[in-house]
Order: structure tokens, then C-alpha cells, then sequence
């Protein structure tokens, strides 16, 4: 793998983390209790997992420029893993065997994709 591909990948990753950042936030604002059915979609953290969003589909416009199309979907997979690391960081989800299986499958699913690159 070339240092340009390397490159926009690594802009591809970090648009699927802030993706799963955003995600988190909008989960922790759908937790609390609101004064009013528009104060759910209209307050701060919302607005700013909106605009994290948006940031990260900029990113994977930007990063498609660079990676392969086939890369896309593997990369994109990443934000599984970083899910369910916040799942159990912030929100104390367990992680059962089911899971533990899936994350395995999908990290498998990455290595063999880069091991053919």
C-alpha cells in the first residue's frame, strides 16, 4: 500500500470515528429528559452530532479520492468496533459471546482484506 492510499485511509478512519463520536452523543441526548418534543432536535448536543455528521461525510468524500472503492466498505466497518467500545465505556453495555463473535468476524474481514492489498 502506497503512502497516498495510507494517507486518505487514515482520513477514511478518522471520519468513521467522529462518525461513532456523533452517535454516542446523539444516544446520551435521546437518555435525558427534555422540556419540550423540539427541545429533543434542537439543543446543543444534537446540533453538534449533526454538524459532526456532516464532517464525516466530507471526510469520506475526501478520502475516496485516494482509496480504492473496494477499501470503502472495510474501512467503514471500523465504526462497529468503535461502537461497541463506547457501548461499554459510556453506557456500560456487556459485551456477550455473540458479540465478541461478531467484532471477531469483522476485524478477521479486515485483516484478510488488507493482508490482499
Amino acid at each position: 500500500m502506497n503512502m497516498t492510499v495510507l494517507t486518505y485511509a487514515s482520513i477514511s478512519l478518522f471520519g468513521v470515528f467522529i462518525s461513532a463520536i456523533s452517535q454516542v452523543m446523539l444516544k446520551k441526548s435521546a437518555m435525558r429528559e427534555h422540556s419540550s418534543a423540539l427541545a429533543e432536535y434542537v439543543n446543543p448536543l444534537v446540533i453538534f452530532a449533526y454538524v459532526l455528521f456532516v464532517a464525516a461525510t466530507l471526510l469520506s468524500v475526501i478520502a475516496y479520492r485516494g482509496i480504492p472503492l473496494s477499501m470503502g466498505p472495510i474501512l467503514d466497518a471500523t465504526g462497529y468496533i468503535y461502537v461497541t467500545v463506547f457501548g461499554v465505556a459510556f453506557f456500560h453495555e456487556k459485551l456477550n459471546a455473540r458479540r465478541v463473535i461478531a467484532l471477531a468476524l469483522i476485524i478477521l474481514g479486515i485483516v484478510i482484506y488488507s493482508l490482499s492489498v
